[in-house]
């Protein structure tokens, strides 16, 4: 199997509201069938229009109370209350189910690189949007779209996929035998989530201004769609929710 092969797109622009990205990726780079291309889920929600101003946001007494218990501005609580399908914890900072599923801390809100008093939420369903870029490149190309998160027992912040199309989120190797022989019981490889961390290697954070990643040469499943933990099964969700 030959080497994978991770590839920066440059020359990506600002991104604005209703701007085309599969036309923007197409013209600065030349997609081949089985590529996998990474992208920031911020420049996949401003095209979508995810901007929103504070001002616009009128606290209830609950997203008050939140705010003054781990001293964030009200407006922006109530607009991670919004958000959420579900409030895991309330402080020391607001971990929440989002309305697509992923858990994370203020629902994946972000507020630099948007100017002052303005936010940026993630895309409304990750997925769709991964599923529509990927049909608009007219190829083979799988689509994740990234985001970073911490990380429970963990020091720092790592990307995983919030939204993919054209991939298996994991790779299944239960019933497959270590090199002593003994088969593997329990292993599902997070294969979306550990191309998305190596994506974030190249894309850099802050100001670095490359949010689309390309690898090549990768072999990765074409089914597994389960990379969310069900209700049902996580420990850690149930405990934090008492």
């Amino acid at each position: 199997m030959p080497d994978m092969e991770g590839f920066v797109i440059r020359g990506v622009p600002v991104i604005g509201e209703r701007d085309d990205l599969a036309s923007i990726l197409r013209s600065l780079f030349d997609f081949k069938d089985g590529d996998v291309l990474c992208i920031a889920s911020t420049i996949v929600a401003k095209a979508e229009g995810m901007f929103r101003h504070l001002k616009d946001y009128r606290p209830t007494k609950n997203a008050e109370d939140i705010a003054a218990s781990i001293n964030r501005d009200p407006r922006f609580v109530q607009a991670v209350l919004d958000e959420s399908k579900e409030v895991l914890l309330e402080k020391p900072f607001l971990l929440v189910v989002t309305r697509f599923g992923h858990i994370g801390v203020n629902a994946g809100i972000d507020q630099s690189n948007v100017g002052p008093e303005m936010i940026l939420l993630l895309p409304k369903d990750p997925k769709a949007s991964a599923d529509a870029i990927r049909t608009a490149l007219g190829k083979d190309v799988a689509v994740i779209i990234t985001d970073t998160c911490g990380r429970p027992f963990r020091c720092g912040v790592a990307a995983v996929a919030v939204g993919w199309a054209g991939i298996g989120t994991l790779r299944d190797w239960r019933g497959e035998a270590d090199i002593h022989g003994k088969k593997l019981e329990i292993t599902l490889e997070a294969v979306a989530d550990e191309i998305a961390s190596a994506a974030n290697l190249l894309m850099g954070e802050a100001g670095d201004g490359t949010p689309a990643v390309v690898f090549r040469g990768l072999k990765y499943p074409r089914s597994g769609d389960h990379l969310f933990m069900p209700k049902e099964l996580d420990i850690i969700r149930r405990h934090l929710k008492g």
